[in-house]
């Protein structure tokens, strides 16, 4: 494969519905301890059965400020070759090489590698920005017979997967027939399928995939385009069919609420946003009814850029003639963040932070603090006030206890659709003096 067949490969998948909601806290390189890395995705691509290969794309963001490499480790069991990897934001080949466990603990932040295993060691494209990232993408083959086998007349992919999000792809004219780990299935452009899915467990997923030849090949096994019809089960608006068979686990928006004192009806937020489509220069935030928006800022993660976002109404908007994907009324408030704009293969990630008030959504209930939100996007972060403890929450979360005592709940949602979080917490009281 060329170089620019390459790129443009790379191109695809980033351009593809590629979140970040568990960001580490971000500590100076000179106070952190060990590398550190964020909103993992991994996608195996199954060759033929004979060859026990498949090939990995994998993207993983370096969160370590200052960091100017990255070490990725090559899996004990699998034999790696034919590697590459690429920045993300310009699409451009990086320099690697594959290193001992031995070398990589010679870097301070990798003190606790594996001696007796082997990395790759990506010089990155830039410095990680404070409170930034280094988002990259490393390509491999793994041959690997303990994990993709042949078994009767079937193909086999069993592999405990850490990563959170994965995908698998069959090889052609294969058809799924047992999945042992509750997954989208889905159709690439070519007719292969798709297995696709999040996992919010502690642990890895002991992922058993089985499937057999009778699947349609050739032009045949292409799927339909999809369309923006909409469910007509849905009691509401539902969601296109473009926006359902969309891929979950590889969407790229993700968002933290940090919640104000409930007197205040107001939270802080950011979210991470991913923009690929060339020539695309600006991000459109509209504001939903019963909320207000202040104190908009932006900036590039890939760069530590800062951006200039400002405020209009949907008039305003109009009569800038600035297209917005969804239907605006005159008076709706949207944030508008320009950016430079994206070049062929390449890809910029923006921060986008506000604060909203909003009384409908978060308010003070006689001595208990309520948040009642729909959230849309796969994974979601609330981030209770100082000093609050958790009493309720209608959707499954994780929950965490950060450093400064605050209690995080992150809501991982693989459905194509909303979360209508309902949430409660109380003041806690001071724990009594302990006597001697």
């Amino acid at each position: 494969m060329t170089k620019q067949a390459t790129i443009g490969a790379v191109t695809l998948l980033f351009c593809g519905t590629a979140l970040r909601a568990q960001q580490p806290v971000a500590l100076p390189a000179s106070l952190a301890t060990q590398q550190t890395e964020s909103d993992e995705y991994t996608r195996y691509e199954l060759l033929a059965p004979e060859t026990a290969s498949f090939k990995i794309y994998y993207e993983v963001t370096a969160t370590t400020p200052g960091a100017k490499v990255y070490f990725n480790p090559i899996r004990k069991g699998s034999t790696a070759s034919d590697e590459a990897v690429f920045d993300a934001m310009t699409g451009e080949a990086l320099h690697f090489e594959v290193v001992s466990g031995e070398e990589a603990r010679k870097d301070p932040l990798m003190a606790a590698a594996d001696a007796s295993g082997s990395y790759i060691k990506v010089q990155l494209a830039r410095p990680v920005p404070p409170e930034g990232q280094g988002r990259i993408l490393i390509v491999k083959t793994y041959r690997d017979a303990k994990s993709y086998y042949r078994e009767g007349d079937a193909i086999v992919f069993n592999r405990g997967l850490s990563i959170k999000r994965n995908s698998v792809v069959l090889p052609k004219g294969f058809e799924l027939v047992a999945c042992n780990v509750p997954s989208q299935v889905l159709s690439e452009p070519d007719g292969r399928i798709a297995i696709t899915f999040m996992n919010a467990g502690p642990g890895e997923a002991p992922l058993i995939l089985r499937a057999k030849p009778g699947a349609q090949t050739g032009p045949s096994a292409a799927p339909h385009p999809l369309t923006q019809t909409r469910s007509w089960e849905a009691p509401f608006s539902g969601a296109t069919e473009r926006e359902r068979l969309s891929e979950r686990a590889h969407q790229d928006r993700d968002i933290v609420y940090f919640l104000h004192e409930p007197e205040t009806h107001a939270f802080s937020l950011y979210h991470d946003y991913t923009e690929s489509r060339e020539g695309v220069d600006k991000y459109l935030n509209v504001v939903r009814e019963g909320s207000t928006v202040s104190d908009p800022s932006a900036y590039i993660l890939d760069t530590g850029e800062k951006l200039m976002p400002r405020l209009m109404t949907g008039a305003e908007l109009v009569a800038a003639k600035i297209e917005s994907a969804e239907p605006v009324k005159s008076a709706t408030q949207i944030a508008v963040v320009p950016f430079p704009p994206v070049k062929k293969g390449q890809s910029i990630r923006l921060r986008i932070s506000e604060t909203y008030t909003a009384p409908a959504s978060y308010r003070l209930d006689g001595n208990e603090l309520v948040f009642d939100r729909s959230l849309g996007r796969p994974r979601n972060a609330i981030v209770l006030p100082s000093g609050w403890y958790l009493t309720a929450s209608a959707i499954p979360a994780t929950v965490t206890q950060l450093s400064d005592g605050r209690i995080r709940l992150d809501f991982w949602n693989a459905r194509p659709d909303s979360v209508d979080v309902l949430l409660k917490a109380r003041r806690r009281v001071s724990p009594p003096s302990q006597s001697r």
